[in-house]
Formats: structure tokens, C-alpha cells, sequence
């Protein structure tokens, strides 16, 4: 596919020539995101600056049967924004203003272009909290999260994207504009199209605006992390705490190889590892009441007690916090720095998790490769790094997916699901049939076509090739 010149000529005239690119250098900027060593660079990367441009762009495209790729942070994990039929990349970083934080109702509206952290961190200011928090959240945009469905390590008692999208404003890929729901807490009335939107990654329309719920902020917290003995355990001890009447604000499991690369890989840390512990739980209680969080910490440590572990560290700083957090948050980069490899979102009732974390190293051994788990263990959500190590090119290409797509089925057959918060995207769309029948992807391809008839919205990701 190539970019007619009348076409990049309306682009320019849409957007103005400074926002449209089409030297190599800037197309290959935006023609990868963070799934491995994939690269995929549009013909023309364009910056909008609002959604009646984008509209405008939506309009063209349909006319020229061009695909256009909208294009976040470029934090993701599943190849959601690669140009893999090259058309236009459609950056929404222009798109970064925070629009209003509405206090009295406890909502804010967005641009998708804003980072979490800049969100988070202005909400804050006005005694607010939004909860969502995904490792990237330093980089990754609001737009992105909201097409991934994207979770992070406080989901677990707080809950993911789709449970703060109140409303959105979208450029359908026809061009027309609409907004999906309603500015308030329920909504009753008629399909629930904001939903639909949210996790449909960039493939039914764009996001130019967002309704988000906000929480009041919580003022108190206790961070403590386990080390265990036995990495089963480890996971054996997620349902238990929930079990015990507790529900953490995070519970995070790291497998022993996760921290040995992350504490290499970052400078600033000071955590001992015993060259006997398997795994740890990093795990948080969060709330207004200082007493009562250091109940809840105490019933924790009676569980955990339960099971074979080292001596408890309880973070007593707002330093030792951040180092710990630090820690958990780095552990994908480093492992990415460690050796090429393949990332899974695997996710599971919790209870089922160490049947999985076994049947994952079960396969291993089987197809010949290492495996590195972590991942947000209070939402049975397991994060699978493959590691290529020393495995040869061949068996990297032909025994690997073979072992994918037994991890997939093993996580199937636990009434698990393929991903958790990174999507399907380009790297997961063909094992979409061990989770999903022919009628059930029919059907999403017949939503996708009613939105899309022209299938130049993001084309190529989510449904299987031979759907």
C-alpha cells in the first residue's frame, strides 16, 4: 500500500504541512511499540490536532482506502499500534489536554494524548485518585489505555480502564463524530457502545475525549514484600489473603530471576535475595485509617505464616515505597534488556495460579525454553516473558508458538482467558480460536464490518487471518 500524492496533498492541507511526515527517520519512530523487535513504519505519519481533523483525515482515508493506525505512547505489548499494511500513522499526541476535573461530581474530562501520570498526578492535587496504573503509566497515554482495556497493579481492588469510562467522544472510521454514553454513574439506556469501545483496540473508531470516574485519594498506606521459599506458594498464598476477608490495593508476584535482572538492570535499589527464595509478593493495603490498615497487615502476615518464607520487609519510608515500586515497575524493561523474548498475558481465577505458574514451566521444559513470571497475582493476571536465551533461531521460530499455544490452552482449560490488559492485537489474534468459537469470532467480525466497511481502521489486528 502507498500514499496517493493528492491524498498526502489534502493531509496538508487538513492538518498543515508541519504535522505531516514522511521522511524515513520520524516513519520509523512511529512504526514500532514495546511487542519485541517488531517494526512496521506507515507511509505517512500525521498529527492531528483535534477531533474534527481527525475526522477530516477518516473522511480521506475512506475515500483513498487507506488504513489509518492510531497511534498512542507506543507503550504496547501485543503490536495494537503497528502499521502493518503501512497507510497513515495517526499520532494523538497533540491531543494532550486535560480538559476539566470536575470535583464536585468527582470525574474528569481528557484528550487521549494526556499520560497517566500526568492524569494521576493532577487529579491528585484536588484530593482525587485515579486509580488505573499500568507499569508504562510514565509514558503510556490515556487514549491507549482505553483501547487495551489497560489494568496495572492497583486493578485488583480498584478495577481496570472500563470501570472509570463513563463517556467518549469518537471519530467513527467514517468520519462522523459521536459521543457513546453519559456523563454519569449508570447508564440504562440502549447497547452500551462506550464499552464496546473500550479494549477494541483502534479498530471501530478514535477517541477524542474521555469521561473518566474518579475515587477520593486515600492518604494511608502499608507496603510490605514476602519472600518465599517455593514459588507455588507464593501463589498458593493470593487466594488465601482473599480467602482471610482481606482485599489488598495491590498484590504483585515476581519470580526470583525477575528481581535478580531488574536490581542489575536499575541503579538505586537496595533489596536482599537469598539464593533460596523462589518468588515474592509484593503486597500493599491502602485506606484513610492507619490502625486499621495495620490490622488488615497483620491478618496478611498470619496467612503468609502459613506457608514457607523469609523474614518479611515492611517499607517504613515513602523512599523504601518508591524503591520497592520502582523495582516491580522495571521488571519488564529488564527483562526486555536481558535477551530477546516474548511476552504473554496469561489470566486465570486466582485461585488456579499455581496450577498455571507449573504447567507454564511444564511446557518449558517441554519446547526447550526458559520462562520468567510476574504479574498482578491478586487478579490471577500472569505475565509469561519467554525468554530465547540460547535457543537456536529455528526453534526460537518453530517450537515456541507450539509452546504459546499449549500455555493458552492450559490457561483455557482453567477458565482463564489470553490476555488480561496488554490485548490481542497483532501478536495474539491467531490463538483466538482456543478461547472463541467460529460463531463467536464471526460474530466480532461482523461488528468490526458494521463500524468498518471499508477496513481501514487499524485492519489487521484482533480477528484471526483465516477468520
Amino acid at each position: 500500500m502507498s500514499i496517493a500524492p493528492e491524498l498526502l496533498y489534502k493531509l496538508q492541507q487538513v492538518v498543515g504541512e508541519h504535522y505531516v511526515f514522511t521522511d524515513e527517520e520520524t516513519r520509523k519512530h512511529y512504526g514500532h511499540d514495546e511487542t519485541e523487535d517488531l517494526s512496521f513504519p506507515p507511509n505517512v505519519v500525521v498529527k492531528p490536532a483535534n477531533a474534527q481533523e481527525i475526522s477530516a483525515i477518516m473522511k480521506l482515508a475512506n475515500t483513498y482506502y487507506t488504513a489509518v493506525v492510531p497511534i498512542g505512547g507506543r507503550t504496547g505489548l501485543s503490536g495494537g499500534a503497528l502499521c502493518i499494511l503501512k497507510g497513515i500513522g495517526l499520532s494523538t499526541e497533540r491531543l494532550n489536554k486535560i480538559i476539566e476535573i470536575d470535583e464536585k461530581n468527582g470525574q474528569v474530562i481528557t484528550e487521549p494524548g494526556v499520560i497517566t501520570q500526568v492524569l494521576r498526578d493532577a487529579v491528585a492535587e484536588k484530593n482525587l485518585f485515579y486509580p488505573v496504573d499500568p507499569s508504562s503509566m510514565g509514558s503510556c497515554f490515556i487514549g491507549g489505555n482505553i483501547a487495551e482495556n489497560s489494568g496495572g497493579a492497583r486493578a485488583v481492588k480498584y478495577g481496570v480502564t472500563k470501570d472509570y469510562v463513563l463517556n467518549l467522544e469518537v471519530v467513527l472510521p467514517n468520519g462522523e463524530i459521536i459521543w457513546t454514553g453519559a456523563n454519569t454513574l449508570k447508564n440504562s439506556t440502549g447497547y452500551n457502545l462506550t464499552q464496546l469501545m473500550v479494549g477494541s483496540e483502534g479498530t471501530l473508531g478514535i477517541v477524542t475525549k474521555a469521561v473518566l470516574k474518579l475515587w477520593p485519594k486515600n492518604n494511608h498506606n502499608v507496603l510490605m514484600l514476602v519472600p518465599f521459599f517455593k514459588a507455588e506458594q507464593a501463589c498458593e498464598a493470593v487466594s488465601a489473603i482473599f480467602r482471610a476477608g482481606i482485599v489488598p490495593s495491590a498484590l504483585e508476584f515476581m519470580e526470583r530471576d525477575a528481581i535478580d535482572w531488574t536490581l542489575k538492570f536499575v541503579d538505586g535499589i537496595s533489596v536482599t535475595i537469598q539464593p533460596e527464595h523462589q518468588a515474592h509478593l509484593l503486597i500493599e493495603v491502602d485506606g484513610n485509617y492507619p490502625e486499621i490498615l495495620m490490622l488488615e497487615a497483620e491478618k496478611i502476615m498470619e496467612v503468609v505464616e502459613q506457608f514457607e518464607i523469609d523474614e518479611v520487609l515492611f517499607a517504613d519510608t515513602e523512599e523504601q515505597k518508591n524503591a520497592l515500586w520502582k523495582m516491580r515497575r522495571s521488571v519488564a524493561e529488564a527483562v526486555k534488556a536481558n535477551s530477546v523474548y516474548k511476552e504473554e498475558d496469561t489470566v486465570v481465577p486466582r485461585y488456579e495460579l499455581p496450577t498455571l505458574l507449573k504447567g507454564i514451566k511444564t511446557i518449558g521444559t517441554k519446547y526447550g525454553f526458559q520462562s520468567v513470571c510476574y504479574g498482578h497475582a491478586g487478579d490471577g493476571n500472569l505475565h509469561v516473558n519467554i525468554i530465547k536465551g540460547n535457543m537456536s533461531d529455528e526453534n526460537w521460530k518453530t517450537e515456541v508458538p507450539k509452546g504459546i499455544r499449549e500455555i493458552f490452552e492450559l490457561t483455557v482449560s482453567l477458565k482463564g482467558t489470553l490476555s488480561g490488559e496488554h490485548g490481542i492485537g497483532l501478536v495474539q489474534k491467531n490463538y483466538m480460536d482456543i478461547r472463541f468459537s467460529k460463531s463467536h469470532l464471526e460474530l466480532m467480525g461482523q461488528i468490526k464490518y458494521i463500524f468498518d466497511p471499508n477496513n481501514i481502521m487499524n485492519p489487521g489486528k484482533i480477528l484471526p487471518e483465516n477468520l
